[in-house]
């Protein structure tokens, strides 16, 4: 005897499946976005104290690019006794599922710091 229920598990599997690997999806991309951040967060920093110590421009962006993530900008530049270094960056993912990432970090200059540090990039 037929039962009145036959084929609402598959149609409910149909349904849930696709929206289980939605969510998947965009909780890996909500992922590798806080990553991104946090590259960003330590490029700055890293940069930061580079340029502090005295470090000349390509040596400070060498610094943020050791941390930061692929196709950062950095610029960094000198207020008096501080050295303020910032990165940009974008998340990977297809057009509108990109976000800018941005850190920014200061650092006192060390006495005697490199005149250099105000490199603009």
């Amino acid at each position: 005897m037929p039962s009145s229920d036959e084929g609402y598990v598959t149609a409910e599997t149909a349904v849930v499946v696709p929206a289980l690997v939605l969510l998947v999806g965009m909780l890996l991309w909500g992922v590798m976005a806080a990553a991104g951040q946090i590259q960003c967060v330590d490029g700055a920093r890293a940069g930061a104290r580079a340029a502090a110590r005295g470090e000349q421009g390509e040596a400070v962006r060498s610094a943020v690019r050791s941390a930061a993530p692929h196709g950062a900008v950095v610029r960094t530049v000198r207020e008096g006794e501080l050295v303020r270094v910032r990165v940009r960056a974008r998340t990977a993912g297809p057009g509108p599922l990109t976000l800018a990432l941005s850190a920014e970090a200061v650092a006192m200059a060390e006495d005697g710091a490199g005149v250099g540090t105000g490199v603009r990039r």
